[in-house]
């Protein structure tokens, strides 16, 4: 069940309650995971830079999932005061996440060999391009760099034409949010055992090379070409391909198996010679051109309505706005409202468990009295700190 949106100062619910995270301020990857643990039920306290300019993508409140189900804290690290109070908060939290460059934190005299003198329990979450070692760790990249270098990116496009990138899905979130999560997860479950905290050590390189590993083995066996667009996955195979459809829409083709295949090839209809030999990769070229001209003959809505019912594997290819309406989406939720914006529901669902959906912070988890409050201190230190320039407002 998901619960309305509420501000992170509520009391939260689900399988991460009672759970306290301090989010390192930063884009992409680790918003996103920091995301994911605040829907989970985790009390989130996202650490601010005082003096921050505007970001690269400047979002209006209500839609800056980057902030949603967080607190927010100010914070000059600069000043010896500012790292002082960061790491008094961190002896009361269970985990860190963050995603600078490696030696940042250490720069900052919040590295971990510091902070988890301060906190021996606590859990060090550190996601990084290229890793925290090795020759390239202190370069500067985005998810299409580390696909690039893990050559993924060359294996992802259509064979004669150049590699496509997969927005930022693949090594930012993939390899790098997932990855974090699990990683500090599992860290959290050993600490159950062991009482000790440690680090994790997530990179999105290996991240992503990490998704990738059924393919090397495919490749290991010879079953795989390194060659782009040859292979089973990546429209080498005319039935896992994208067909362009009578009104300049598209269909997804995916019916690998033989039984889903003839389904495909009866309802099309495609002859028959095909069916028996749809791993003969002689018949694909002309398996693809009959495949084409054929979808070519009707609307994707069309295509969808013939194959709604069917095990063919056929889907039609909706825009993201289609996706929020498609019937199966709106009948399992998949998609809530937050005010104005419309988004992907918190996942993955749990039996026992309800979800608070993430809302932008309210007043309270923006005011430096109410978020240090909730960490144990008293009003009059509070109102030092305040005077002493390190909280941003």
């Amino acid at each position: 069940m998901i619960e309305p949106p509420t501000g992170a100062s509520a009391e939260k619910t689900g399988p991460l309650a009672g759970l306290k995270v301090i989010e390192m301020a930063g884009l992409g990857p680790v918003p996103l995971a920091a995301l994911m643990l605040s829907e989970m039920g985790a009390d989130m306290l996202r650490i601010e830079r005082a003096d921050a300019g505007q970001p690269l993508l400047a979002l209006p409140q209500e839609y800056d999932l980057d902030r949603h189900g967080r607190s927010i804290l100010k914070l000059d690290l600069k000043h010896p005061a500012g790292t002082d109070l960061l790491l008094r908060l961190v002896e009361k939290a269970d985990l860190l996440v963050e995603g600078f460059r490696p030696g940042v934190m250490e720069r900052l005299g919040l590295g971990p060999d510091i902070v988890l003198q301060r906190n021996p329990a606590l859990i060090y979450g550190r996601l990084t391009g290229f890793g925290q070692d090795g020759p390239l760790s202190g370069r500067a990249g985005h998810d299409i760099t580390y696909l690039a270098y893990a050559g993924l990116l060359h294996a992802i496009g259509r064979k004669g034409s150049p590699p496509v990138p997969p927005l930022n899905l693949v090594a930012d979130q993939g390899g790098g949010a997932m990855m974090l999560i699990a990683g500090v997860l599992a860290a959290l479950f050993q600490r159950s055992l062991t009482g000790k905290g440690q680090v994790i050590d997530a990179s999105m390189i290996e991240g992503a090379s990490m998704l990738a590993a059924p393919i090397h083995a495919y490749m290991a066996a010879g079953l795989w070409s390194d060659r782009r667009g040859e292979n089973l996955l990546d429209t080498g195979a005319p039935f896992y391909d994208t067909y362009e459809t009578a009104d300049g829409k598209h269909i997804a083709v995916g019916c690998l198996e033989p039984r889903f295949f003839a389904e495909f090839a009866r309802l099309l209809p495609l002859d028959r010679r095909f069916v028996s030999a749809q791993y003969d990769r002689i018949s694909w070229p002309g398996m693809r051109k009959a495949i084409a001209e054929r979808v070519g003959e009707k609307t994707r809505d069309e295509w969808a309505a013939l194959f709604a019912s069917t095990d063919a594997c056929v889907a039609p290819v909706l825009s993201l706005t289609e996706a929020r309406d498609h019937p199966h989406n709106r009948a399992r939720q998949s998609f809530v409202a937050s005010g104005r914006l419309e988004r992907p529901a918190p996942a993955p669902r749990f039996s026992q468990s309800s979800q608070m959906l993430a809302s932008a912070p309210t007043a309270a988890d923006r005011q430096p009295a109410s978020v240090l409050a909730r960490f144990g201190m008293k009003g009059e230190e509070i109102e030092a700190l305040a005077m002493s320039g390190i909280l941003g407002q």
